[in-house]
C-alpha cells in the first residue's frame, strides 16, 4: 500500500511543472512615466466625446507594450471608451501606417477606473526602439474633468472630436499642454532588464528645456545607456515633478498667486515615494535630487512656517534611503544645483548654507550608494553659489539644455553596472 502510494505522488509530481518548464514571466522594464497631480480650483479643463492623442519618448526599447493610466485625483470614474498606442510619424500628430494596436484592460476594449486608482492595459506586441516617440491615444466617451494631470510636460499632445483613437491622420482642435491620464509605459526587456528611477523638481522634469526635444538630463542618461552596450537593459523613468517638496504638500497662502498653480507641485515627495518609485515595474535604481523647493517655497509660494532647515532635509533624505533599501533598490544622492541670483526669490545666505550642508552630507555621509554631483557639474568655478552662464537657462535656477548635457555627463555609470 505504501510503495502504491509512493509511485503515485511521484506520478503526480512528473505532471506538474517546474521551475525550468514554467514559462517565465516577461520581464517588465519602465520606458516611459510620470508623475500624477491634481489640479487647482481654476483649472476646469474638461473633455467630452473627444480624444486625446498623447506624445511619449521611450528610453529603452522591446517587442511587448503596456501603458498606465490614471484616475489617482479623479473625484468620479473615469470611462474610457477606447485606447490605442502607435509609433509616432514625424513630429507632429501623425503615427505610422501598420503599426497602431487597439490597446484592451482585462481582455475588454473599454475601462471604467473608479475615483483614486490607476489602471493596466494587457500586454500588446509591438517592437519599439529605444529614444523613439510612442503615440497613446485616449477615448473620453462621457463628460471628463481633467483633473489627474502632469502639468509641465514640456511635450505637446493633441486634442480631436469624437473616436479616432485608430486613425494614422487625426486633426487636432487644440493642442494639450499637459499629459492627462496617462502616467506608464513599460515594454518587455531581456533576462536583465531594470529601471533607473529619476526621482526629483523642476531640475529633474526639465522646466526651461526646449519644449518637445527631450533633452531634460534623464532624456540625456537613457541616451548615454543606449551607447553602451552593457547598459541598453536600462530604462529611465522621469518622476520629476517642477515645485516638488520633500517633506510639505502645497499650501498656497490664502489670497497668494500660487493658488492657481500650486497644486501642480504634487504630493511631498515622502507621500508619493511609493507610488512613484516603489511601484515602477522592474525597478532597481533611484536617482534623488530634491531639496531646493524646501528650502526656496517657504516665504514665496508656501508659508513661513514650513521653513525647513538643513537637518530636517538630511532625515527626509534618510528616510527615502531607508525605504529605498528595505525593497532591495540601490538608491544615489545629486547635490543640490545653485540658486544664486535665482528670480523666484529662493536665495538668502541662510538658504546657501543649508543647501552647503546638505551636499556635504551627500557627498561625505556614505549613506547614499552613490553620489552624483551635480552641483559642481553646473556651477560657475569662479562664483560656485551660482549657476555657470553657459548652463543658466536665464532664471539663475534652472540649467538650460547644454546644462542638462553637463548634469547628465556628471553621473557615474559604474553605478549601474
Amino acid at each position: 500500500m505504501k510503495r502504491a502510494t509512493t509511485a503515485a505522488v511521484t506520478a503526480l509530481l512528473l505532471l506538474l511543472p517546474t521551475a525550468a518548464s514554467a514559462s517565465p514571466r516577461p520581464t517588465w522594464v519602465g520606458a516611459w512615466a510620470t508623475s500624477p497631480t491634481t489640479v487647482p480650483a481654476s483649472d476646469t479643463t474638461a473633455f467630452e466625446d473627444q480624444t486625446l492623442r498623447q506624445v511619449v519618448r521611450l528610453s529603452v526599447g522591446g517587442g511587448t507594450v503596456r501603458v498606465r493610466l490614471s484616475n489617482e485625483f479623479g473625484s468620479q470614474p473615469l470611462v474610457i471608451g477606447e485606447a490605442h498606442v502607435a509609433r509616432r510619424a514625424g513630429t507632429g500628430s501623425a503615427v505610422q501606417p501598420g503599426s497602431d494596436r487597439r490597446l484592451s484592460f482585462g481582455g475588454r476594449p473599454s475601462a471604467t477606473l473608479p475615483p483614486g486608482t490607476p489602471l493596466l492595459s494587457d500586454p500588446v506586441a509591438l517592437p519599439v526602439d529605444a529614444d523613439s516617440d510612442l503615440v497613446i491615444s485616449i477615448h473620453l466617451p462621457q463628460r471628463t474633468l481633467g483633473n489627474t494631470v502632469h502639468a509641465f510636460p514640456f511635450q505637446d499632445g493633441y486634442v480631436a472630436a469624437g473616436n479616432v483613437t485608430g486613425r494614422a491622420e487625426i486633426t487636432p482642435t487644440a493642442v494639450l499642454g499637459k499629459w492627462h491620464f496617462l502616467t506608464g509605459v513599460s515594454v518587455t526587456g531581456g533576462k536583465r532588464g531594470s529601471t533607473v528611477v529619476a526621482f526629483g523638481d523642476s531640475i529633474t522634469d526639465g522646466a526651461e528645456t526646449t519644449r518637445g526635444a527631450n533633452r531634460r538630463w534623464p532624456d540625456v542618461l537613457a541616451r548615454r545607456f543606449q551607447d553602451e552596450r552593457s547598459l541598453r537593459h536600462l530604462g529611465v523613468v522621469n518622476e520629476g515633478i517642477s515645485g516638488n517638496r520633500l517633506l510639505h504638500d502645497p499650501n498656497p497662502p490664502a489670497g497668494h498667486p500660487a493658488e492657481g498653480y500650486a497644486a501642480y507641485f504634487g504630493q511631498a515627495a515622502l507621500r508619493r515615494f511609493d507610488r512613484d518609485v516603489l511601484a515602477q515595474p522592474g525597478v532597481g535604481h533611484v536617482v534623488v535630487l530634491l531639496g531646493v523647493n524646501d528650502l526656496g517655497h517657504p516665504g514665496t509660494s508656501a508659508p513661513l512656517t514650513e521653513k525647513v532647515t538643513a537637518q530636517d532635509i538630511i532625515g527626509a533624505h534618510r528616510q527615502l534611503i531607508a525605504r529605498a533599501h528595505d525593497q532591495g533598490l540601490r538608491i544615489h544622492g545629486g547635490t543640490i544645483t545653485p540658486f544664486r541670483g535665482d528670480t523666484f526669490g529662493f536665495f538668502s545666505p541662510e538658504n546657501e548654507a543649508a543647501r552647503q550642508t546638505v551636499n556635504h552630507w551627500i557627498r561625505t555621509g556614505g549613506e547614499y550608494d552613490g553620489v552624483i554631483d551635480f552641483d559642481r557639474a553646473v556651477r560657475d568655478p569662479h562664483l560656485p553659489d551660482r549657476l555657470l552662464p553657459a548652463y543658466d537657462s536665464g532664471d539663475h535656477l534652472h540649467p538650460n539644455d547644454a546644462g542638462m548635457a553637463a548634469m547628465a555627463e556628471a553621473v557615474p555609470l559604474r553605478l549601474f553596472r
